[in-house]
């Protein structure tokens, strides 16, 4: 099993490129599914969820091609099995994507309930929902979904929480359904933005993408297309961070400041100087961080992917710092390995309270999800001495060659096995 080991101590400078964003990467690759004709989407990042995702495509009867720029082509002439099982799902709960899509063009679905998640639970319920005030008729059978409808209707659905996947699954049923379907309550996510932006690049016809209510007129098909999927604000956060947290100098380009505002303010809050263009940030940080508070909240505020970095920017910050989650129930278990290296955090309830320290000492750390395992790459590099992250599978789901990224950037890390 992979690890990253990381000799703390090193300034981040330099200048790198961002990779395409994974959350708008999955819902566009499965866009795919909706039209008998090619999809061909660039800026895909190599990472291990997008590969699940393609597998789960081609076992659908979907041919994929990749090119040797990592440039993507779908073509669903014949969807031979509309089905997501068990094997892959349990691997990747974006898996859940292709329900409304195979609703809308095979008229029925059978999908594999997500199950847990090491960071909380992710209901469906809403997906369901929504389906069913389209017509679907639904059951749960062997922990399955199974959906059949002969052509969707359009309908005005409220949904009781926030969901990303959930307005991204209805909105691309809707496109195919017969009459008018509005989603209130939408996610506003910029991926949400992405994948109408594509969508309507294949022939659908949504308004409001990027609002609370979103407004999808169904057609009678969608034709092929060629789309470039957006940069991704997470990574762009995380390298931004690992910059500040180890007194960089960073420029990062192919990036979208215009949808980082939340966490851009709360890196000049730390003390960052931080400019920007079109499609780059430069940061750069003199001598100590001031601590800074942080609540998750969707879109538009401050994103629950970028908790833990901050939390491991916190720690070695000047002050105390309230870092409060309010997305995931479970989104503090990089907390203890963080403690392992140094760091001074108390958990009450919902919110850790983090004390910045002088330093933190190298250690070996276990990353438990995605995000968890960027903290600990990012305490790892301001620690004193080795640091050994195990379990870095997880970074691969999210993060694209991340060592090598940051060895650009001067740090020293390797992958060893």
């Amino acid at each position: 099993m992979d690890k990253l080991l990381i000799e703390g101590g090193a300034a981040l400078s330099g200048e790198i490129d961002v990779s395409g964003a994974k959350n708008a990467a999955l819902p566009v690759l499965v866009a795919a599914l909706l039209t008998d004709e090619p999809l061909k989407v660039s800026n895909v990042p190599h990472l291990r969820d997008v590969t699940t995702m393609l597998d789960l495509l081609s076992g659908m009867g979907v041919a994929v091609s990749v090119d040797e720029k990592l440039g993507v082509e779908l073509a669903a002439g014949r969807i031979a099995e509309p089905v997501a099982p068990y094997e892959l799902v349990k691997t990747m709960r974006a898996s859940v994507l292709v329900l409304g899509p195979l609703t809308a063009r095979c008229g029925e679905a059978r999908v594999s309930l997500p199950g847990g998640c090491a960071i909380g639970l992710r209901p469906v319920d809403q997906h369901i929902k929504g389906l069913q005030a389209m017509g679907a008729e639904l059951l749960i059978e062997h922990g399955y979904i199974i959906v059949r409808a002969r052509r969707l209707k359009g309908a005005r659905i409220c949904m009781d929480l926030v969901t990303v996947t959930g307005t991204e699954n209805l909105m691309m049923a809707a496109t195919l359904a017969h009459g008018t379907t509005v989603i209130e309550n939408a996610a506003r996510e910029p991926e949400v933005v992405d994948l109408a932006n594509c969508l309507n690049a294949m022939g659908a016809r949504v308004r409001g993408a990027g609002t609370d209510v979103i407004t999808v007129e169904g057609v009678e098909r969608l034709h092929g297309a060629s789309y470039r999927v957006m940069s991704d604000r997470i990574e762009t956060g995380t390298f931004l961070a690992a910059a500040a947290a180890t007194g960089g100098d960073v420029r990062l380009t192919g990036v979208r400041p215009d949808v980082l505002d939340a966490v851009l303010e709360k890196l000049r809050e730390s003390g960052a100087k931080i400019e920007t263009g079109p499609d780059w940030i430069a940061l750069r940080t003199n001598g100590a961080l001031n601590a800074v508070n942080v609540r998750t909240s969707p879109y538009p505020a401050f994103p629950t992917d970028m908790q833990a970095q901050f939390m491991a920017l916190n720690s070695i910050a000047r002050g105390t710092a309230l870092v409060t989650e309010t997305i995931f129930e479970n989104r503090f278990m990089h907390v203890q390995e963080l403690k392992r290296l140094g760091a001074d955090i108390e958990v009450e309830g919902n919110t850790a309270v983090v004390k910045g320290v002088s330093h933190l000492d190298g250690a070996t750390v276990m990353a438990t999800d995605l995000r968890a395992s960027a903290s600990l790459v990012l305490a790892g590099l301001i620690a004193r001495g080795a640091t050994t992250v195990e379990r870095v599978y997880h970074l691969d789901r999210g993060y694209e060659r991340i060592e090598e990224k940051l060895s650009r950037l001067g740090a020293r890390i390797k992958r060893i096995r």
